[in-house]
């Protein structure tokens, strides 16, 4: 709790501007007690609102409303469900960036160049058509003629490199692409200069109009024909300084500028002992020069992978990969959430790091780490008085959760899983339709 609270400081939270105006009178689950509590489910093994009923009375928010274990008389979570549900989305938003900068105050090193550089990356999270889910995130059809089930929201997350923390992200329905939601994120950033790195669907002049647009900068991979028709001849390996028009073809974004954007083109191979010769083109608006070398750029596009990692432990073992809501505000409002309870993690990890010896925190284990700091919310979330030295104690055994340095690579596997033999053919469609096609054919027989 006193680590929450020193990411997000009581008095910074009510001054939010989404709690401004909003005529939040004194409730027993309140905006800051309701924020901790959708965040403490997302850590707790049982996430279930009686969990958080059970912890409430026994004291676990009272740092945050003073006896609130005493004001709690009723044992039903409507309360609590009815808390969830009025808590503003706004809210969630603007604490998870208050948290991020939190999160950046722990260590000034943070920043590379005195850049922040944030890694971009998209995914999706099923939820089932539940109440007004289908009408926000309708299922994304395809090929097969029976209708789709699940329902699916994209969204963009941005991480910070050199930390692994959740920066800012955006959720919208699958209709609206990556690059939209890119640049929305882009342009409400505000931690100072920032650098942007993407892959190659984020690599379109859109991304690049809205960074330039906020003062930021970009390092984008490139596919091999736009990164020709940019250059304008033959693509060989060097730094090739040019001005990125837009075409008819380029989607811009509204209430930027149009005008060309001076960049630079890296084209660099990339050899790796027992993998073929790659090349890869990169787009940047950082000035040519000593600070920014076309090797050290090229070497920190590298450090794009870990978002593909960062997005995995997210869906995996922060349990995201499908919401269980019932409505399209709630899931929206779970997704935020669990960013915030991954970032609390990732929080520890970087407290064990600085307390270890000054280390990257990406050379802990994420499960590890996860695993530590959830045994020790159980067994001493209530009750312990020397929380100073049992906190030293959690951060020494973080400290000792490094990756292991393969000495060798690990086999190729097939993209392939083994199912288990069962007797019960898949289910197709809404399930209360099935029922009524299942009560038709008793009917008959």
């Amino acid at each position: 709790m006193a680590f929450f609270l020193r990411l997000l400081p009581l008095p910074e939270l009510w001054k939010l501007p989404s709690l401004q105006g909003k005529g939040f009178y004194e409730r027993v689950f309140c905006p800051i007690v309701t924020l901790w509590y959708l965040i403490f489910q997302r850590l707790q093994p049982d996430p279930s609102m009686d969990n958080v009923l059970c912890d409430a009375r026994a004291g676990g928010a009272d740092a945050l409303r003073q006896d609130l274990s005493k004001k709690l008389r009723s044992s039903a979570t409507t309360s609590y469900s009815d808390a969830r549900q009025r808590l503003p989305l706004p809210f969630l938003i603007e604490s998870l960036m208050l948290q991020a900068r939190g999160i950046l105050a722990l260590d000034p090193c943070t920043r590379w160049r005195g850049l922040l550089v944030h890694l971009l990356d998209g995914t999706t999270i099923r939820m089932r058509p539940y109440g007004d889910i289908p009408t926000h995130f309708p299922a994304h059809g395809n090929q097969s003629q029976r209708p789709a089930y699940w329902c699916l929201m994209r969204t963009v997350v941005s991480f910070c490199a050199l930390t692994g923390a959740v920066l800012d992200c955006a959720m919208a329905a699958m209709r609206v692409s990556e690059q939209v939601l890119a640049c929305q994120i882009i342009l409400r950033q505000t931690f100072g200069s920032r650098l942007f790195i993407g892959d190659r669907n984020f690599g379109v002049f859109r991304i690049v109009q809205a960074a330039v647009a906020n003062g930021s900068h970009v390092l984008l991979r490139m596919t091999e024909s736009r990164a020709r028709k940019l250059l304008g001849r033959p693509l060989v390996a060097g730094d090739h300084a040019l001005r990125w028009s837009p075409t008819r073809h380029d989607q811009l974004e509204p209430g930027c500028s149009r005008e060309p954007v001076q960049g630079r083109l890296l084209v660099a191979e990339i050899r790796r002992k027992g993998f073929r010769t790659q090349q890869i083109y990169l787009f940047t608006t950082l000035p040519q020069g000593a600070e920014y070398a076309a090797q050290e750029l090229v070497a920190l596009y590298g450090v794009r992978w870990h978002v593909e990692l960062n997005l995995r432990y997210l869906k995996t073992q922060m349990r995201l990969v499908q919401l269980e809501c019932k409505s399209a505000e709630m899931a929206r409002k779970e997704w935020v959430a669990g960013l915030m309870a991954y970032n609390l993690i990732r929080a520890a990890m970087l407290c064990a790091a600085l307390h270890g010896g000054g280390f990257s925190p990406l050379a802990l284990s994420f499960s590890s780490s996860r695993r530590h700091l959830k045994n020790w919310l159980v067994r001493w979330s209530h009750g312990a008085t020397d929380w100073a030295e049992r906190w030293e104690r959690l951060l020494d055994l973080i400290a000792r959760a490094r990756l292991p340095k393969r000495r060798k690579a690990r086999p190729a596997e097939p993209r392939a899983k083994r199912h288990l033999r069962e007797s019960f053919p898949p289910l197709f469609g809404p399930r209360h339709e099935a029922r009524r096609a299942m009560s038709a054919r008793d009917h008959k027989s």
